[in-house]
């Protein structure tokens, strides 16, 4: 393998994709190990590294080509060894130039004079910060004017963030594709408006407070009641935890994303009926859809209406999420399913979802993954019908509690028998 032509090698070793494997390849020969060494571009360090000084110079200076670092010390305890500091970040800055994504896990070294640092990576693209608490909003609106070619930021659980001056600086002169937000106690569904002309870039966009519903008028005055915002580019967008108002929030959103192709909207109280039907009617490129009780307290947005209209507005849907107990039958899902080209379904907390479901989704012509989960009314005889199923490769039960031996019995047999059924 040693006489092979290093451009051949460096082929090989793209489809070698376990650091593991590498790792054990670049043992094999000297030569191994320099061609390894020059052609890994991702790294990620944990609490195996003791982050001193040596260690990281000899890390930083074996990879030169490294484009993708993430440093994780979430599982670490202080007996572990030292973090990261500055002056790693510092070394990373000297060795590798060429960083386009960093990710900062649990760093508890990392603060604002640590971005400082990261602002200097010339072609960074990728940032992304989890559990950085002492990390405030004067460190990251370094790192976006710093970094002109940033265009995805994460931000979970980054307690000290406050100050929306980074935002409407992205917004402003950023070139924006995804934008990351969740569990940031003092970044509010209101203040992401200030994100402003960024709107009409973005193309992924989440939202995700701490659980704990809140719903308070914003506090500033500057704050429009109405928005003149644009999101045409916007594709993928998921909401969680929130409460909306027809007045204030990220509620003008879901009106407003025509592009858009994936949807999660996961616990968002104060949807209605209505509204949801008028965001499937506005998003006919629809292809993805999750809900999880999106409901006001103990009503649910979710209706035989609304399936009704996802099929007639959304003729591209492929993959479907219902985690929802009330509110619709098992009628409205099997019409939803026979009408759109859905491939993969999960329901959950479906206890309206019976035998006579089943029999109606085997008839699916696309259906390949099922995902039940307390649907307790479903039997063994459920069983029978869905092996009728003339594409589903991929079933999972949980907590179907009416579902016997005897029925799984059905699956084993029939796969068994059956050469061409792929369950």
């Amino acid at each position: 393998m040693e006489d092979l032509p290093e451009p051949l090698l460096a082929e090989i070793l793209k489809w070698i994709t376990r650091a593991s494997d590498r790792n054990s390849l670049s043992l094999v020969s000297k030569h191994l190990y320099t061609i390894e060494a020059e052609h890994r571009d991702t790294i990620r360090i944990g609490c195996g590294l003791h982050s001193t000084t040596e260690p990281l110079e000899s890390l930083f200076s074996r990879f030169p080509n490294l484009l993708k670092v993430e440093i994780d010390y979430s599982c670490c305890s202080s007996s572990q060894g030292k973090q990261l500091d500055n002056q790693g970040l510092h070394m990373l800055l000297s060795h590798c130039p060429s960083l386009s994504d960093l990710t900062l896990s649990s760093c508890s070294y990392v603060n604002n004079s640590s971005l400082a640092y990261v602002s200097c990576f010339a072609k960074l693209r990728s940032l992304r910060l989890k559990c950085t608490s002492t990390v405030n909003s004067s460190g990251l609106l370094s790192v976006v004017a710093g970094c002109k070619s940033l265009s995805l930021l994460h931000l979970v659980d980054c307690k000290g963030v406050d100050n929306m001056e980074w935002l409407e600086y992205l917004g402003r002169y950023g070139s924006w594709e995804e934008l990351v937000v969740k569990n940031c106690n003092e970044i509010r569904r209101y203040d992401l408006l200030k994100f402003g002309p960024g709107w009409a870039k973005l193309q992924k966009f989440e939202f995700e407070m701490n659980g704990k519903y809140r719903c308070t008028p914003p506090h500033d005055p500057s704050y429009p009641h109405s928005y003149d915002i644009s999101c045409e580019n916007l594709k993928e967008l998921r909401l969680a935890r929130i409460v909306t108002t027809q007045v204030f929030g990220l509620r003008f959103l879901l009106g407003k994303c025509k592009a858009l192709e994936k949807l999660w909207l996961e616990f968002v109280v104060g949807l209605n009926e209505n509204e949801l039907i008028k965001i499937f009617q506005n998003c006919s490129n629809l292809k993805s859809i999750s809900i999880w009780r999106c409901s006001f307290q103990f009503g649910t947005a979710l209706t035989n209406n609304t399936f009704k209209a996802l099929a007639l507005s959304c003729p591209m849907l492929q993959v479907l999420e219902i985690s929802c107990r009330i509110g619709y039958t098992q009628k409205g899902i099997v019409a939803l399913v026979q009408s759109c080209p859905i491939r993969d379904l999960v329901l959950n907390g479906g206890s309206i979802f019976r035998d006579e479901g089943a029999e109606g989704l085997s008839c699916s012509r696309f259906l390949e993954r099922l995902h039940l989960v307390c649907c307790s009314s479903i039997t063994d005889a459920a069983m029978n019908f869905i092996i009728e199923s003339p594409c589903l490769s991929n079933l999972t039960l949980s907590r179907c509690d009416n579902v016997t031996d005897d029925g799984m019995a059905v699956l084993v047999i029939n796969r068994s028998s059956n050469s061409r059924q792929k369950l």
